[in-house]
């Protein structure tokens, strides 16, 4: 009883709202307009997110907490000779891989001689600055000696050079550790790719060769000046490639992942602009029929009209607020669409079952208390289940801002459908109670004038008059519109026909079937690759890297971060055991085995292994470059201690496998914490990897708990609970059959697709929730009579805006964006399924599960008989006619 007497308390509210709206139209249809063009103003402060690892990276992750501790205990102006990989940070750098279109052998002399050349033209890269020109030689890393750190590969292909200039035989490369002629072992694995190897790893042949300039960014004139070499660098690499057309060279620099992320908005423009003409094309016709009054085709364009003022105002207020910009953005604009589109066609679906003899405030009155109910409870959700996304417990910025701005984008898009598409209703009631033509608001001649008018202009001015309609009829005037007519005259019958019945349900188990198929594949993604647009240095270059070198992981650091015994064995096969199966590039083994050949033993007292150690940098010159890896701290005593020390691991695995390489990160994890040596390991990649799967689940998660409890709670409000457990029902089964299907259609489950999986709730809800409320609620018929009722009264709604939403997708896909590639197949499989549900799943399950629909037998009696008059009247013709039935 509490439920009903809630629910017309509602019913009441929302028509005093809408009898009021009818009341003030110019104010609720200026203000809106008013207050978007104030906050569009703000477009001044626009500002675009630089960070990708900001905005992508888990905020709370372990990997940063180590980073931070690797920082401060090897700084990384003392990792001068150790920047494999960015072992500690990214910085800045430029990074080309050469290769060749036939598979040649980038080892032979022609080969070498051309990217020895390339390494000059790069190294004579000149940044021009007022008063200086800035070569490589004035921002690079620079060595203990002052000269540029370059990768070792140059030197070994310099010593190749050199060794057939000499018609020397003997000189050997190996893989993946060499040795250059000062006796230094040096680790080729990422810079000699597709490697073909004899006996003894010594190379044959390679297919690929990487090289790696770093550069110093220590302030913010150094930063500026390697962000512009950067730029020269690109440009001086594709001029290069132009000159020698035989190679392919794949330029990277540390700025191409931030600069193809955000190319992604800039070439979606035209893309987006087609979109918007589509979906005003279709949202024109949707409103449009015959006759040419009830006709509603400003309807249609007023609606998207409605949904763009929204999205400015929001995005005022993200300006306003210190927001920054960033291409996840291109999802919002389809997150208002589909909510807003559904909103002003249902508002225009029930303005159709007014009657056209009531006043307009009275008919707008009825709009808001049919219509507004389940629409603020649908925006309630959006609210709800975004504003949980929004919140801290969001582990990936991106995920959080966009759902905050998707909260401010549906609270004005709901208020904006409340005041200026509803005042913009009750200008086209006033034109239409007028007979006014719907698009020239000229006012539309008898019939009988007509007659007498052209054939064209009779065509663009029919109409039908009340004098027309008999008492009975005025509630069809509307079936004239065409989708009105398709569901009410053909669909509604044969969808609930006996015999289409079985096909359905045998199709609904195929498609459970197929999700739970995919449902079982789903594997998440965290390849960055996967959010920038294609045809772009990073996906070339990726695709490069993957292809010649995957054969070994990025180098791991592995960072002793307390006091041990080193001079005792034990602790040094402890520390060999735990980096068993690696291919160790480090000092700690190397050193040991040079301390072997000496015959020097290492169970030694502490104080003599120390000064040993300190000693060996300056008398050994193949191991004086390795006193960076290790700290040692003076005592009072003049004693020296290791206090901490660091090697570089390389596993034999695929960069290509993310799950391999994120199980390797969690068992080094689980051996640090079991280990009796306190170490950590750490590389940059791990800051993207480190609970990525549990940072990318958690809005997803807090948003379905959210929903389940907002759902809940809400059953006591609603006319009746068994609406909240059939919208439970579908949106499970939605959800399930998008992810399935998503990962059929090769979308992993990255940032982009679970925000869209969060939308894929509201969007369920709100197409379903109207049609399930009317079933419910509907008495005294059988359930396909209501399940027909349900369709006609609330069908047309949703097709209307499941035609502009499809419409307006289309043009996504066809954007060289991986990121807009997730984005269109996610939401186009969210509106596809939810529009299968509507259309086909539920019409049929419906007729068949509870809750019942018995229809009442009242007792027959001599009070409730009906008698029926009949008044004949005679005309002039002495035409005899029915005038007047009355029941007494």
């Amino acid at each position: 009883m509490l439920r009903q007497v809630l629910h017309r308390g509602l019913r009441t509210c929302f028509s005093r709202l809408g009898h009021f709206i009818a009341s003030h139209p110019v104010f609720f249809a200026s203000a809106p307009v008013l207050i978007s063009i104030l906050l569009g103003a703000s477009f001044s402060r626009y500002q675009v997110e630089e960070s990708v690892e900001h905005l992508l990276a888990p905020q709370h992750s372990l990997a940063k907490i180590e980073r931070n501790l690797v920082n401060s205990l090897f700084p990384v102006n003392r990792s001068k000779h150790r920047l494999y990989s960015d072992l500690q940070t990214p910085g800045r750098y430029g990074r080309v891989i050469v290769t060749s279109f036939q598979k040649a052998n980038m080892l032979d002399q022609h080969h070498t001689d051309l990217i020895l050349k390339l390494h000059t033209a790069v190294t004579k890269i000149q940044v021009p600055r007022p008063g200086f020109n800035y070569t490589f030689a004035h921002i690079c890393v620079l060595n203990n000696d002052k000269t540029c750190i370059v990768d070792d590969i140059v030197h070994v292909l310099e010593e190749l050079k050199n060794a057939r200039a000499a018609n020397r035989t003997n000189f050997a490369i190996t893989y993946p550790i060499t040795h250059l002629k000062d006796g230094r072992a040096v680790y080729n694995g990422h810079q000699l790719g597709g490697v073909t190897v004899h006996s003894k790893d010594r190379v044959k042949s390679a297919e690929a060769i990487q090289l790696t300039y770093y550069l110093q960014s220590i302030n913010s004139l150094n930063d500026m000046v390697a962000e512009r070499w950067e730029s020269s660098f690109c440009d001086t690499v594709k001029l290069f490639q132009k000159s020698n057309s035989k190679v392919k060279i794949y330029p990277y620099t540390s700025s191409s992942l931030r600069e193809d992320f955000q190319k992604t908005s800039r070439v979606s423009e035209r893309y987006l602009v087609t979109s918007l003409i589509l979906v005003v094309t279709m949202a024109i016709l949707c409103c449009s029929m015959q006759d040419c009054v009830r006709s509603k085709p400003w309807l249609g364009l007023l609606g998207l009209v409605t949904i763009s003022l929204a999205t400015l105002t929001a995005a005022g207020i993200i300006n306003l607020t210190g927001g920054k910009y960033n291409s996840t953005f291109l999802g919002v604009p389809f997150v208002m669409l589909g909510h807003g589109l559904y909103g002003t066609f249902e508002m225009l679906s029930s303005w159709r079952k007014t009657r056209e003899d009531q006043h307009v405030k009275e008919r707008t009155a009825e709009v808001y208390a049919d219509s507004m109910l389940s629409f603020s409870l649908t925006t309630a959700m959006y609210l709800v289940t975004f504003g949980i996304g929004a919140s801290p417990f969001t582990n990936i910025e991106a995920a959080r801002i966009f759902c905050c701005n998707s909260c401010i984008a549906i609270l004005f898009n709901y208020l904006y459908v409340l005041s200026f598409y509803g005042s913009s209703l009750v200008f086209t009631g006033y034109i239409e109670n007028n007979y006014q033509h719907s698009i020239f608001c000229r006012k539309v001649p008898k019939p009988e004038v007509l007659q007498e008018k052209p054939a064209w202009y009779r065509f663009l001015l029919t109409a039908r008059f009340s004098e027309e309609t008999a008492e009975g009829e005025e509630a069809n005037t509307y079936e004239s519109h065409l989708l009105v007519c398709f569901l009410k005259r053909y669909y509604c019958d044969w969808i609930t026909n006996t015999y289409v019945k079985p096909f359905v349900v045998l199709f609904y188990l195929i498609y459970i079937s197929f999700a739970l198929m995919g449902y079982l594949q789903v594997s998440e993604g965290s390849d960055l690759s996967n959010i920038v647009a294609t045809a772009t240095q990073t996906i070339d270059y990726t695709t490069a890297q993957q292809k010649y070198f995957s054969n070994y992981s990025p180098v791991i650091g592995f960072y002793i971060y307390e006091s041990i015994e080193y001079w005792n064995s034990s602790v040094q096969e402890d520390v060999l055991e735990y980096t068993k199966g690696f291919v160790r590039i480090s000092w700690f083994e190397s050193y040991l085995n040079y301390l072997r050949k000496l015959n020097i033993s290492t169970d030694l007292p502490k104080k003599n292994f120390t000064d040993m150690l300190r000693n060996s940098f300056l008398k050994a010159p193949q191991f004086s470059h390795f006193q960076e890896d290790i700290i040692f701290s003076k005592k009072y005593n003049d004693e020296f201690e290791v206090v901490a020390s660091r090697m570089y691991l390389v596993a034999k695995t695929m960069e290509t496998n993310r799950e391999e390489l994120y199980d390797l990160l969690e068992t080094l994890r689980r051996l640090s914490v079991t280990s009796k040596v306190k170490f950590i390991v750490f590389n940059p990649s791990f800051v993207y990897m480190d609970r990525y799967a549990s940072s990318l689940g958690a809005p997803l998660h807090n948003s379905c708990i959210s929903a389940l409890f907002l759902l809940f709670f809400s059953a006591f409000l609603v006319a009746d609970s068994m609406i909240n457990v059939w919208i439970t029902l579908t949106v499970v089964s939605v959800e399930f059959g998008v992810i399935g299907f998503m990962t059929l259609w090769k979308v992993e489950l990255d940032c982009i697709s679970v925000l869209c999986l969060i939308y894929g709730i509201n969007y369920t809800i709100d197409n379903c929730a109207p049609l399930l409320s009317t079933f419910v609620l509907g008495k005294d018929f059988t359930r396909t009579k209501w399940v027909k009722n349900a369709l006609e009264v609330h069908g047309v709604a949703i097709l209307q805006s499941y035609l502009c939403y499809i419409v307006g997708l289309f043009p996504l896909a066809a954007v060289p964006s991986n990121l807009t590639c997730t984005l269109f197949r996610c939401l186009f499989l969210i509106a596809f399924v939810t529009f299968f549900h509507c259309f086909a799943i539920l019409p049929v399950i419906l007729t068949f599960l509870p809750p019942s629909k018995k229809k009442r037998k009242e007792k027959k009696n001599p009070e409730n008989r009906e008698e029926i008059e009949c008044v004949e009247m005679v005309d002039i013709d002495s035409t005899r006619v029915v005038d007047q039935i009355t029941t007494v």
